[in-house]
């Protein structure tokens, strides 16, 4: 913890105009990991962007907590699917100029 940056979520709650619990639901479903040391709660300042991510999808499509949660996991698949298939054309790109 002592490499890493963090964030107090109190300083989020504020700036995003959030209740503490929202945080805690995130974490309960597995979308945040928070940070606690003594009184505090923080988040590590990497997953900020994931965490405005999120809010989007709350805020602004009125997406629950549990389809954030699938529609994160289908974007992480489509990215390695994205990847697989970039790879599978390189591989044939290779083998037409063999023939």
């Amino acid at each position: 913890m002592e490499n890493q940056k963090l964030v107090l979520v109190e300083t989020l709650c504020t700036y995003y105009k959030l209740e503490a619990s929202f945080f805690e639901s995130l974490e309960e479903i597995g979308l945040l990991i928070l940070v606690r040391d003594h009184e505090e709660i923080y988040i590590p300042e990497e997953k900020v962007t994931d965490l405005e991510k999120v809010l989007r999808l709350h805020k602004e499509l009125d997406v629950n907590l549990e389809g954030i949660d699938v529609i994160l996991n289908l974007l992480v698949k489509v990215e390695s699917l994205q990847t697989e298939l970039t790879l599978a054309k390189q591989r044939l790109g290779y083998f037409d100029k063999e023939i």
